[in-house]
């Protein structure tokens, strides 16, 4: 260990002494506005991470979420912060995408109800009005929870609420709402002066999947700068995890107008389901949910796992 300490070190001073060479540059295109959920890629920038790997990244927020990997498949964006669902139904599309990497590794999204409401267990969602706001996935993984406590869709009535789930909760709109984060929406009511209740997918007869993903155009796999990336991305996600407080710092630092009571919470709340081995990778996992999705109806076949997967050698 020590020689190996020694060896880093020595490599570091070399680097260091070196004449500088010009950064490469990355696009990284994201699922979404900045939020605590993207705090490794914002240290990997903030905190150099990304430069100390010779790399230039730019990060982009979307115009349309949708749009992120339909650009990386189309070769105008280099990594795409995806959804394990998606990247599913994108190969059945047959977007040319394979997933490099891990962002969060665990499922956020979850089924809320009011704490102080008539919803004590899942089973008491019968006859109940439940907010979503995008089909497919979400409905999927609604009647796979209410299979596991003997319901069906059937048994309740969906209601399209937008994107205002939340909202609709607290105003009584709807008795529940499925496709809120755990680590936001929780929050988020909270604050309203209400407290929430999470009922979650992993725990409820859905297989466990990844959150958040990298996702690259799948004829690009062998281009170097993606190891770098991801080696930066592990480097910074080790420094959040050892460093909360400072990584926050320097996180609204560069987004000023994020520091408000949700993001910090969601901050400490996202923090342990963070992938620290971002490049690593479980097939049966994949597997898994693949089969999920088939029986679901959401794909008509489950694609052999190396066929959409970067494998880490």
């Amino acid at each position: 260990m020590k020689k190996h300490l020694l060896s880093l070190a020595f490599v570091a001073g070399l680097l260091a002494s070196a004449p500088a060479q010009a950064s490469e540059k990355l696009t990284l295109l994201l699922d979404w506005f900045i939020n605590p959920d993207h705090a490794p890629l914002i240290t990997a920038q903030t905190k150099g991470y990304f430069a100390a790997e010779g790399l230039e990244v730019e990060i982009v927020e979307p115009a349309d979420p949708a749009m992120p990997p339909k650009l990386v498949a189309a070769g105008r964006g280099d990594i795409a912060v995806s959804y394990q669902p998606t990247l599913h139904a994108q190969i059945e599309e047959e977007l040319p995408l394979k997933r490099i990497g891990t962002l969060v590794e665990t499922p956020l999204n979850s089924l809320i109800v009011l704490k102080d409401g008539p919803i004590k267990e899942l089973k008491d969602l019968k006859g109940k009005t439940i907010g979503f706001s995008v089909s497919g996935f979400e409905d999927a993984m609604l009647g796979e929870m209410l299979r596991s406590v003997g319901l069906s869709i059937d048994d309740v009535e969906l209601v399209n609420v937008n994107f205002a789930l939340s909202g609709s909760l607290l105003s009584g709109q709807v008795d529940a709402v499925i496709g809120a984060y755990r680590n936001f929406e929780l929050t988020q009511i909270e604050i309203e002066g209400k407290e929430g209740k999470a009922f979650f997918p992993e725990e409820n007869g859905v297989p466990v999947f990844d959150e958040l993903i990298y996702v690259v155009n799948g004829d690009k796999v062998d281009d170097p700068r993606y190891a770098k990336f991801l080696a930066a991305v592990e480097a910074a996600t080790i420094y959040l995890t050892n460093h909360p407080d400072a990584a926050w710092a320097a996180f609204i630092e560069a987004y000023p107008h994020l520091n408000d009571e949700l993001n910090r919470r969601a901050w400490v709340d996202t923090l342990p389901r963070f992938a620290k081995r971002p490049a690593a990778i479980d097939p049966g996992r994949y597997d898994r949910f693949g089969a999920f999705l088939k029986a679901e109806g959401l794909i008509d076949e489950v694609p052999p796992f190396d066929s959409y997967n970067v494998v880490p050698e």
